[in-house]
């Protein structure tokens, strides 16, 4: 668009930019890099405070998952399945109970160094797409990486392409959201979600928005990435045809996670 400021968002100035917590954390002996990554969650609880007493959401969550795992999660509305997913993620803190990604505990972070680990070691995708209506596709898909630019321009806009030609939109870099169809706009979200190459992948509701057919498509794609990257991934849905594709299924019900029959 003529007269349109060309927008890059790697070429922010240092001002704008968090410092480099996981460059520390990375050399710390605190963190180790190592071949089968984990996700671990014991005796997760979660108590909510209400006008009429405590209500009591999660009850004793246990989890174990590595590199390659993909697992989905189905329950009704107001069953919890959210909620879990929002403490894997680091976006809450359960009311009990420990949460160990990578040999670290995030909860024990301060704030800016949790949200500094979150950008770079979760990616997530919600049912709607969140992305910038001023922003082209490849501008949202970076996004997440002006805050932690461990790697050269070139390099991670590089990624970006490749992320984006690996989802169909190869041909659709300088368009914006409003030029893309519902299922178009979420290949972008999973995109932007894997940019920083992160060990977990969080999906929440991600075909709650789409047709049958492109949640079908969706569903192919999150899985075949996950497969692809060797990400963690964790995704709650209504849809029974979306989690009869994972290899792992679990019920939410009272609180508690049912081991689901294939």
């Amino acid at each position: 668009m003529a007269g349109r400021e060309e927008f890059h968002p790697l070429r922010l100035t240092p001002t704008h930019r968090r410092y480099n917590f996981m460059q520390r954390l990375l050399s710390s002996n605190q963190y180790r890099v190592a071949r089968n990554m984990t996700l671990i969650a014991e005796d997760l609880h979660k108590v909510f405070a209400t006008r009429h007493g405590s209500l009591t959401v999660l009850r004793g969550i246990s989890l174990s998952l590595t590199r390659g795992d993909a697992l989905a999660i189905m329950g009704p509305s107001g069953s919890g399945k959210s909620t879990l997913l929002h403490i894997l993620g680091t976006l809450d803190r359960p009311t009990r109970g420990r949460l160990i990604v990578d040999d670290i505990d995030p909860l024990s972070l301060s704030e800016r160094e949790l949200a500094d680990f979150r950008n770079t070691r979760i990616g997530f995708i919600f049912q709607d797409h969140h992305l910038l209506p001023q922003l082209t596709v490849l501008e949202n898909v970076l996004i997440p990486t002006v805050v932690q630019q461990t790697a050269s321009l070139n390099a991670t806009e590089s990624w970006a392409r490749q992320l984006l030609e690996r989802v169909g939109l190869s041909g659709r870099l300088d368009h914006r959201p409003a030029e893309l169809s519902g299922g178009e706009r979420q290949r972008v979200a999973i995109a932007r979600a894997l940019v920083n190459h992160p060990l977990l992948l969080l999906a929440d509701e991600p075909t709650g928005n789409l047709d049958r057919a492109n949640a079908r498509v969706i569903t192919r794609l999150l899985l075949d990435l996950n497969q692809q990257e060797q990400t963690i991934l964790v995704a709650v849905t209504h849809s029974a045809e979306m989690a009869a594709a994972f290899p792992r299924r679990l019920e939410m019900r009272d609180g508690q996670l049912i081991e689901m029959e294939r």
